[in-house]
């Protein structure tokens, strides 16, 4: 299972990237289709970018053959998938009596997320052997 890990992750961020750009809400109101890149109607900036920061460290250290970049693994995907839960909740919240519809691309980002955070769990790397 730890072989594969490394693939899962790889796949992951891949997923992210696509999930990025497609619509992760409609606001029938306006009319306007949201994205992580293109978040014209909202006031929230452009949340992707936030996530292909992550995804950078994510990748230098999931191929890093060492056990602290492994921990620090850890902490990029936690703030990742707490990124993604905030877009989740934030970007598809009710203002002013309407609530947006959202799109497959918010629970795209979502899952990767969570799929890095789970490959970040289970780093495949061997540990040495303690002298005695």
């Amino acid at each position: 299972m730890t072989k594969y890990i490394k693939w899962v992750g790889l796949l992951a961020a891949v997923l992210l990237i696509i999930s990025c750009f497609t619509p992760w809400v409609f606001i029938a109101s306006q009319k306007i289709t949201v994205s992580g890149i293109d978040a014209t109607g909202i006031n929230l900036g452009k949340p992707a970018y936030l996530h292909f920061i992550f995804l950078f460290f994510f990748l230098l250290f999931h191929f890093t053959p060492r056990i602290w970049a492994k921990r620090m693994n850890l902490l990029v995907t936690a703030f990742n998938t707490a990124w993604a839960i905030r877009n989740f909740f934030v970007v598809a919240a009710c203002q002013g009596g309407e609530c947006p519809e959202k799109q497959i691309g918010l629970y795209l980002v979502l899952l990767s997320s969570v799929l890095m955070l789970l490959s970040s769990f289970f780093p495949d790397i061997k540990l040495p052997a303690e002298k005695k």
